[in-house]
């Protein structure tokens, strides 16, 4: 797929090649979190939909991207280096004391709304600027996105409870559905299906896609901007954690760490190369 002269599927491997090399230089993040919603970010910064301005980070008329998932921060630094909020020789500092890139999001980072690192607290801070919007009669759209284990969060449906009710239809949440939570399947931790039925329940449009095509996600999103529905919409985007890479997709012990030994590094490398000839 192409917009604004960019081939987005080879953006979404670059994007992945230097989240990967960031983390194995600093020993440190969460690589397979961030590898499964790199799509996702990729049809959001680069397919014309998150409107934003790198020279001009406190833009006013700014949509704002909320990571309530803030432990996929990794990929979130990859690309807003890479659209030019600050050089990529910054990337160095991911995860050392004199960085300014935190293992979990910090507000420190330009193009970074909020901090964060508590699942559920940014979805509530998401609806609260939305709100602020509506009030203020300010057009911009607010997305987060949300990780499916952070679904167990009662804050979470508190949030979509609010949100319907205030009629928040400048509210989209996606769901990166990747169908693992901390060190096992969510369906084994706690069933969380059926998740459409779930947030149509709490007053929210609804729709899914393979949150790993970026023609699926295209198609979610293409009349975001001209919806007369009054609901909030919910996109649930199944994907793949470890999106990529073979080796640890699926594989839930490899959550929250990065490959540090030299034969888990080398397999990462190479069937992420691999992805790329295929």
């Amino acid at each position: 797929m192409i917009r604004d002269n960019i081939n987005l599927s080879e953006k979404a491997y670059s994007l992945r090649e230097e989240m990967l090399e960031m983390c194995i230089n600093a020993g440190d993040g969460h690589v397979t979190s961030s590898l499964s919603c790199t799509e996702i970010l990729t049809i959001l910064y680069y397919g014309g939909y998150l409107r934003h301005k790198p020279e001009n980070p406190e833009w006013e008329d700014r949509d704002r991207f909320i990571l309530s998932k803030a432990q996929a921060s990794p990929m979130l630094y990859t690309v807003l280096a890479d659209r030019g909020y600050y050089s990529k020789n910054e990337m160095k500092k991911f995860a050392q004391k004199d960085g300014i890139f935190g293992v979990h999001l910090q507000k420190t980072v330009p193009g970074a709304e909020i901090s964060a690192g508590s699942l559920g607290h940014g979805f509530g801070l998401a609806a609260g600027i939305a709100l602020s919007a509506k009030l203020n009669k300010n057009l911009h759209l607010t997305y987060a996105l949300l990780g499916d284990g952070e679904l167990y969060e009662g804050s979470i449906w508190e949030t979509a409870m609010f949100a319907s009710h205030q009629n928040l239809n400048n509210l989209i949440a996606i769901v990166d559905r990747n169908y693992q939570c901390t060190i096992d399947f969510t369906e084994n931790f706690l069933q969380l299906e059926p998740l459409e039925e779930k947030w149509s329940s709490f007053g929210w449009e609804v729709k899914r896609v393979n949150g790993s095509s970026l023609t699926e996600l295209n198609e979610s999103l293409r009349y975001v901007r001209s919806r007369r529905n009054t609901k909030p919409l919910a996109i649930i985007a199944d994907t793949v954690k470890g999106e990529g890479i073979e080796y640890a997709s699926n594989v839930p012990l490899w959550h929250g760490t990065t490959p540090i030994k030299t034969n888990d590094i080398d397999a990462f490398r190479r069937d992420l190369k691999k992805g790329k000839q295929t």
